[in-house]
């Protein structure tokens, strides 16, 4: 299958250039590219030599941790909510005191649960944000 025809002829890469560097060079390039988001070496060479700006990306390891516990917290909470919404409808479906009781108790349950989850979230977003936001 052939690639579609661009539409703006003048900005395609049809010239050709071979450069030597050296390897120090070329491990400025290659750092450049694993940190950035282009594909390949000639692209950051282009976006170079063409001073155009190059987005890199830097991971911060010490959120590390604390993104792994949130989006455990997020799974937990998620499956939590599943089993209240079961509870309710088996709560709306019965027709005797004791059973309406028994699934009752049983969402509360569920409720603490999800009560104690939504305060170690609310801890880890207060340390979050005692990093990222600003001091007013």
């Amino acid at each position: 299958m052939a690639r579609k025809p661009a539409s703006n002829k003048e900005e395609l890469l049809v010239h050709p250039i071979t450069i030597r560097v050296s390897d120090a060079t070329l491990k400025r390039l290659g750092q450049l590219l694993s940190e950035s988001s282009c594909r390949s070496t000639g692209e950051v060479a282009r976006k170079l030599l063409n001073k155009e700006r190059i987005n890199c990306f830097y991971r911060d390891a010490s959120m590390s941790a604390p993104m792994e516990e949130l989006a455990l917290i997020r799974k937990e909470l998620k499956s939590i909510g599943i089993n209240i919404n079961q509870q309710t409808r088996y709560f709306n479906a019965v027709k005797s005191s004791a059973e309406k009781n028994f699934h009752s108790d049983r969402t509360v349950e569920l409720l603490l649960k999800a009560d104690a989850k939504m305060e170690r979230l609310f801890a880890l977003m207060a340390k979050l944000a005692e990093k990222w936001l600003p001091r007013s």
